[in-house]
């Protein structure tokens, strides 16, 4: 009987059966494990056309355990590629955020450093209560109670501070 050494997996009666009651139990597997409903119903098809492929060399008795293997490692490997092409987009985005010109980039660039160096040359308490209010997004009163202070102290460490960043920016 030739019959014997091919796998049962290859009759095509069998096969639907076998698709039929371990289809829907795949793909909500997927589903469950990576979350996204089109990717685990094409990542099903994909384990299962492989199986058809490959049914001379895979008996019946280790079809469910295949297709699962399949399905796991197609999904991982599809998560992998989706990292590096975030990873890429993230990096090669990053060189152009916006679609300005290298003249406006430059000064946008020179702009800012002007700034960092006026306002690493306020005086520390000026500096300190401005960083607190526009980085910290603080409150004139949080400050205040932070540095142990008058709210009126911080509002002229603050007003200072502007006008000094203006009067330098401005230079």
């Amino acid at each position: 009987m030739p019959d014997q050494n091919q796998s049962n997996t290859c009759d095509e009666i069998i096969f639907s059966s076998f698709f039929k009651s371990h289809a829907k139990a795949l793909r909500n597997f997927l589903f469950y494990k990576f979350g996204n409903a089109e990717q685990a119903e094409d990542i099903t098809q994909e384990a299962f056309v492989k199986l058809w492929q490959h049914c001379a060399s895979v008996p019946l008795e280790k079809a469910k355990s295949y297709i699962y293997t399949i399905a796991n490692n197609s999904s991982l490997n599809q998560i992998a590629h989706q990292k590096v092409v975030l990873k890429f987009e993230k990096n090669f985005t990053g060189l152009d955020k916006t679609n300005e010109s290298p003249e406006y980039l430059l000064e946008e660039k020179q702009f800012q450093a002007k700034l960092l160096k006026a306002i690493a040359n306020l005086n520390e308490k000026q500096r300190i209560a401005f960083l607190m209010h526009r980085i910290d997004g603080k409150k004139y009163s949080e400050i205040a109670e932070e540095l142990n202070i008058s709210v009126k102290a911080v509002e002229k460490r603050i007003h200072v501070a502007l006008l000094s960043l203006r009067k330098e920016i401005d230079l």
